[in-house]
């Protein structure tokens, strides 16, 4: 047991180191990044460029929150596309112009929401299944019911939900309030309850999670549960924001999910998560987009610029830089062969 603690209190020391350099990693880069779309392209941040980069980086962060709490599990969510998609539908199709009908459609989506997050978490965390292949089966599930909803035909957003989600309060989108409240919600849960330290506990080693008697497969599933729910906010929250959404807009949020967190400083590994830091990569991809679609770079590449992105954030955290640095400076102070005369 002492041996535990001990273990625990290297493992809160290294998470400490990480999310300060996560954090100030991702600061600094935004900073950087807003300084050359200035200079470079000065449209990517006028007034109303940055308000729809905030708008669009909103839902890009609680989905990539919600990434979050899987990937601190060691596990990965593929079923995005399909969650946020079928929530887009929901809210459209179910509400049918009617103002009225809002509710319902969303507590169903809802509905939806809890009923994937439960499969999601007995496929994985108590039948063992590969969190690839379990989540990647779910999102064609979830496309089944998008299009037996929806037909394949969009539909436009109620008048009410376009003015909540795609509406503004004091000039800042309503999606970005939506986020923050999010954010708040995951740190606190995360950080100040002990069922969120536990949780970060079995992520950071389940091993010793169980021998502590930690119910290591409930928290694991409760990770994909609580991830579907934030999935489906970000889905009804993007239905408000596009007038008339189509079937298929979560597929654009699978890859820089992944980023965000990767660059927030959370372990693939599993471990600690990083939210503030997570929210803080969000803003910076979204910005990102924006710069690369301001330069004349054609749509298409903005895969490639994510998942630079990606392999960038893989790289920070994960390389050990020291070692690298100690074998250059190896090579470099080792004689040169002479050649025999």
């Amino acid at each position: 047991m002492e041996k535990l603690m001990v273990e625990e209190r290297q493992t809160a020391k290294t998470s400490t180191r990480r999310t300060s350099k996560g954090l100030i990693t991702m600061a600094i880069s935004l900073v950087i990044l807003l300084g050359f779309s200035w200079v470079l392209a000065p449209s990517s941040v006028s007034g109303g460029a940055v308000s729809g980069m905030l708008q669009f980086g909103a839902i890009l962060a609680i989905v990539g929150l919600g990434q979050m709490l899987v990937v601190q599990q060691g596990g990965v969510d593929l079923s995005i596309p399909g969650a946020v998609s079928l929530a887009i539908v929901i809210s459209s199709h179910e509400a049918a112009g009617d103002n009225s009908k809002l509710l319902p459609a969303i507590l169903l989506a809802f509905a939806y929401a809890l009923g994937a997050g439960i499969l999601n978490g007995i496929m994985v965390g108590r039948l063992g299944l590969n969190p690839i292949i379990a989540t990647l089966g779910m999102n064609a599930l979830l496309f089944g019911a998008v299009l037996g909803i929806s037909g394949g035909t969009p539909r436009t957003t109620v008048d009410l939900l376009r003015s909540i989600g795609g509406g503004e309060t004091f000039g800042l989108p309503n999606s970005l309030y939506f986020a923050v409240a999010v954010l708040i919600l995951v740190s606190l849960l995360t950080k100040r309850t002990v069922a969120g330290r536990r949780f970060e506990a079995v992520g950071a080693n389940a091993f010793a999670g169980r021998a502590m008697g930690l119910r290591v497969r409930t928290h694991q599933g409760m990770a994909y549960v609580w991830a579907q729910l934030l999935y489906c906010t970000a889905g009804i929250l993007l239905a408000g924001i596009t007038a008339q959404p189509t079937a298929y807009m979560g597929n654009a949020y699978l890859l820089p999910s992944v980023a965000v967190v990767v660059l927030g400083g959370t372990s693939l590994l599993g471990g600690r998560g990083f939210p503030v830091a997570t929210v803080v990569a969000a803003i910076f991809l979204g910005q990102l987009d924006q710069f690369v679609l301001a330069l004349g770079v054609p749509f298409a590449v903005r895969t490639l610029v994510q998942a630079a992105a990606l392999a960038v954030g893989v790289a920070i955290y994960t390389v050990d830089w020291t070692k690298v640095r100690a074998r250059f400076a190896t090579r470099a102070d080792a004689p040169a062969l002479v050649a025999p005369q």
